[in-house]
């Protein structure tokens, strides 16, 4: 039976249409790193994402922290905030089944992970907590209303908001005023590293590099090859992010004594840790955060040369012991937080905050940063010594976050 031409051309046709298909609308398979729990991409530049635990840290350098990079947590005088961010950090990891590493000098490992916050288990939607902040703010404005005479200029501008939150639900919400219960993180991966128990502290120097710096750079790689963190070497299970969290690393408990003189002894001792670390970072699917005693480190081009090691670095300011703490400008909040770096990660640019002003408070269960938002400057109200504190804490906010120092002027809505 002869075949027409038209139907020929037809099945011809269709085959070329088929095979069109095929070629150039290949549907493309979702990577392996998607499918890992806990984890997103980035909407700027597609980088692989991670919580930080702290929804508000999250925004304010980006929408989390990269795959691979190096966080550094400068620490407040008495290490009381920055400690709650390295907890925050671990938990989120629990939470999302990831494997994590912690490494001390001073306080036990074990003992860093009895004391995680525990996680709130019933997350109040997002909606919700837009609502509730929205009736804090008219319950506040009622209030001082009566007890605060206002400017006519300041009368028509609009309510700021103060709470950071990410774009999409991202990480957990976690009671600050609970801890975490045993059966949560017991069939969590954990490896420990306490520094005394690793080295006798002497000061011993290898290649000018102190012997602890050494031991716990040797166990983060041996952790990373023998686990399956390694992007190099082939899986043998299913792919999982490791959490590092390195307390205090610098301190005088490290053995090392950068905190002690002005020209130490071990000068370069941390950042030559600091460089090897991250090398097996980029090489791994793993994240670290580190706290520094930065207000300790005497020699200032060291912590420069730290700075430019890391990442991201976020300076916590606490108001503890300071004036600050007692000036009615500053009641509402517990400290100063300075993004002082943010990578550049497969961009020319990176993506700032939309403010630099920025402060953090402890609620009784929570630790959030919000954009600093002073009460306006009334000549009636308030006193020469406020104003003074206000234009010198605006010129230490622009300065410290990398602005331009605007002098002693006073804020101008």
């Amino acid at each position: 039976m002869a075949i027409p031409v038209q139907s020929m051309t037809g099945i011809s046709n269709a085959r070329l249409n088929v095979e069109m298909n095929t070629t150039s609308f290949q549907k493309k398979s979702r990577s392996k790193l998607l499918s890992i729990p806990g984890t997103r991409p980035s909407f700027q530049n597609g980088q692989l994402l991670v919580s930080t635990g702290t929804t508000s840290l999250d925004y304010v350098i980006g929408g989390g922290l990269a795959v691979g990079t190096l966080l550094l947590i400068e620490e407040d005088v008495f290490d009381s905030y920055s400690h709650m961010l390295l907890k925050y950090f671990l938990a989120e990891g629990i939470v999302c089944s990831h494997s994590f590493l912690i490494a001390s000098a001073g306080e036990h490992p074990d003992d860093i992970l009895q004391g995680l916050p525990a996680p709130v288990l019933d997350d109040v939607p997002k909606d919700e907590i837009g609502k509730i902040n929205q009736r804090r703010e008219n319950d506040v404005s009622e209030e001082s209303q009566d007890s605060m005479k206002i400017a006519w200029r300041y009368q028509n501008q609009p309510k700021v908001q103060t709470v950071l939150a990410a774009s999409s639900r991202f990480g957990h919400y976690y009671d600050a005023s609970k801890q975490m219960s045993a059966e949560t993180f017991e069939s969590a991966e954990y490896y420990p590293f306490y520094l005394p128990a690793e080295v006798h502290l002497k000061y011993s120097v290898s290649s000018n590099i102190h012997i602890g710096y050494i031991k716990l750079l040797r166990f983060i790689q041996g952790v990373i090859h023998k686990e399956g963190f390694d992007r190099a070497c082939p899986q043998s299970k299913t792919r999982n992010i490791l959490r590092i969290g390195i307390h205090s690393l610098g301190s005088v408990l490290w053995g090392d004594d950068i905190c002690c003189k002005d020209d130490p002894l071990y000068a370069y001792s941390l950042t030559k840790f600091l460089y090897g670390l991250r090398g097996l970072l980029r090489t791994s699917l793993s994240v670290c955060m580190v706290t520094v005693p930065s207000h300790l480190i005497q020699n200032k081009a060291i912590m420069g040369r730290v700075t430019n090691l890391c990442d991201t670095v976020i300076g916590i300011k606490s108001f503890n012991g300071s004036e600050k703490d007692a000036n009615d400008l500053y009641k509402d909040y517990h400290g100063l937080v300075c993004v002082k770096k943010i990578p550049y990660l497969n961009s020319l640019i990176c993506e700032l905050p939309d403010t630099r002003d920025l402060a953090f408070k402890l609620k009784r269960k929570q630790f959030t940063i919000e954009r600093l938002h002073l009460p306006p400057d009334l000549s009636d109200t308030v006193s020469r010594l406020n104003k003074q504190d206000l234009a010198e804490s605006s010129k230490l906010l622009r300065m410290g976050c990398g602005a331009a120092a605007t002098g002693k002027k006073h804020l101008d809505f």
